[in-house]
């Protein structure tokens, strides 16, 4: 048995809530998060039917990718299947967790497994956000330099990138004068000190900067610790939105969009642009990814594949790429095997199982 906090904090971890978008809601939406469970439902949408076979088969956690619960709740009378479903969820003790746009925006997360479907290679962010990084700049003796890079590498500081540890260290000297109230580490009171201190520098993650400060702080030997903190324009290559990869070899728009079908188990895909034309670089976005369109144009796409279309936005390449729109639950199916990958690697002895409910709410004739 495993409390439902250690399986969620181990998603959260991964794909941090601070990547979802502003409109979404993710994380643990019903139930105890000390509640200990033995076994786990997997699912795109969290359905009264889903709901049933959670409780059938006897898993205390259902983990979806929609959120069930996206505006606030005023009551739970039963009147909506929302409401249903929660206080089913509530009366048999069972937790619905969410992990949507967090998951969507992260490079090893949903287009990653939609792009491999594929076969695409070097894939790349189509766009990759800014604004979520931060670089820390502190000040210490030379012998409590590796314990204080040691801290705030443990707390998430110097990842860049595939590589991790990284800092840049700079040989310089300080000074500072320790007035009557102080406690100084090294210097004395009333006198003007000189320190050989090295400057030591890390990009961070944004949401992590709280605990990266604290850890620092209580490392550092000095009573009072100097440290900067600048804002950054870099773009975080490993966070965003879509993905962008090329074909191992160039095929024609109409046989790649065959293999599409095929591959995906597609009912049906809605494009426009020249069947004949050429594709080896293709863009795409799982769920509804229109917003991307211009995006893929100046990445110099071949192909965009995405969902929720709209009649308009067929228009907007004017013939230069191939846009299709290949269904939102259809590409977004994958994010029940990446998330069952994730947990039976790390619980491996704990019951994953995935929804055998085709939850898609869209049917076709």
């Amino acid at each position: 048995m495993i409390q439902v906090k250690t399986i969620t904090a181990l998603l959260d971890q991964k794909f941090p809530h601070a990547y979802q978008e502003s409109y979404d809601n993710c994380g643990l939406l019903v139930g105890d998060p000390d509640q200990e469970t033995d076994k786990i439902l997997i699912c795109v949408d969290v359905t009264e039917d889903v709901m049933e076979e959670a409780i059938a088969e006897g898993c205390g956690l259902v983990v979806s990718h929609h959120p069930l619960i996206f505006g606030g709740l005023k009551k739970i009378t039963g009147q909506t299947y929302v409401e249903r479903i929660v206080r089913t969820a509530l009366v048999h003790k069972v937790a619905i967790y969410a992990i949507h746009t967090n998951l969507d925006n992260h490079i090893s997360g949903l287009n990653q497994i939609l792009a491999g479907k594929l076969g695409l290679q070097d894939l790349q962010i189509l766009s990759p956000k800014n604004e979520t990084l931060r670089k820390l700049i502190t000040f210490c003796p030379p012998d409590h330099a590796e314990k204080v890079r040691e801290a705030i590498f443990t707390a998430g500081a110097g990842h860049i990138g595939d590589y991790d540890s990284c800092s840049y260290n700079t040989l310089g000297e300080g000074t500072f004068r320790a007035l009557d109230n102080a406690n100084p580490f090294v210097g004395n009171k009333n006198e003007l000190h000189f320190e050989k201190e090295i400057k030591i520098e890390a990009i961070y993650p944004v949401y992590l900067e709280k605990k990266i400060i604290s850890k620092m702080i209580e490392a550092h030997p000095y009573e009072e610790v100097a440290y900067d903190i600048l804002l950054l324009g870099n773009v975080n290559t490993h966070i965003g939105s879509g993905m962008l990869g090329t074909l191992k070899e160039t095929t024609t728009a109409s046989d790649f969009l065959m293999q599409v079908k095929n591959r995906l188990g597609l009912p049906i895909v809605r494009f426009s642009g020249n069947a004949g034309s050429t594709i080896q670089k293709v863009a795409l976005c799982g769920g509804s990814g229109s917003f991307l369109l211009k995006d893929a144009m100046k990445a110099g796409a071949d192909a965009f594949l995405t969902a929720d279309l709209k009649y308009h936005d067929y228009f907007v390449p004017e013939g230069k790429m191939v846009l299709a729109d290949i269904g939102h639950y259809e590409s977004e199916q994958f994010s029940k095997e990446l998330i069952a990958e994730i947990l039976k690697k790390n619980f491996p002895n704990f019951a994953v199982l995935k929804t055998r409910v085709n939850t898609n709410p869209v049917k076709y004739l």
